[in-house]
């Protein structure tokens, strides 16, 4: 299963980034494989609007099966859900502890987003 984990670096020990939609990077990590990759998301750093939704884009293209992250807007969560991509937020710490959270199976998807957009 691919995850796209919103992160404020290139590694596994990079910080997660509380954002989804304006997060520097996402790394996307294979639980299968253990492989990984960092996907720059420079192009929706300092959008005016559509952050959320541009980013669900990326994540859709990535093939990510599962999103892990702070926070997630209306607009992105309707974005990533509407691709069958499953959201987790309220997550914070090291990309790699959320991944070993995850795979613990202590991480589960929301039903709605967590914060208003724009915030």
């Amino acid at each position: 299963m691919k995850i796209a984990i919103t992160s404020s670096g290139e590694t596994l020990d990079a910080l997660m980034d509380p954002r989804f939609g304006r997060a520097p990077k996402f790394i996307l990590y294979d639980t299968d494989s253990g492989q990984f990759e960092s996907v720059d998301n420079d192009q929706n750093l300092n959008s005016s609007q559509g952050a959320g939704i541009q980013s669900a884009q990326t994540v859709a293209r990535l093939c990510a099966e599962a999103v892990i992250s702070g926070n997630c807007g209306p607009k992105a969560f309707k974005a990533l859900t509407a691709a069958g991509i499953k959201v987790i937020v309220g997550t914070e710490g090291t990309v790699a502890q959320a991944i070993e959270q995850f795979k613990a199976g202590e991480l589960h998807p929301t039903e709605s987003s967590n914060v208003d957009g724009h915030w």
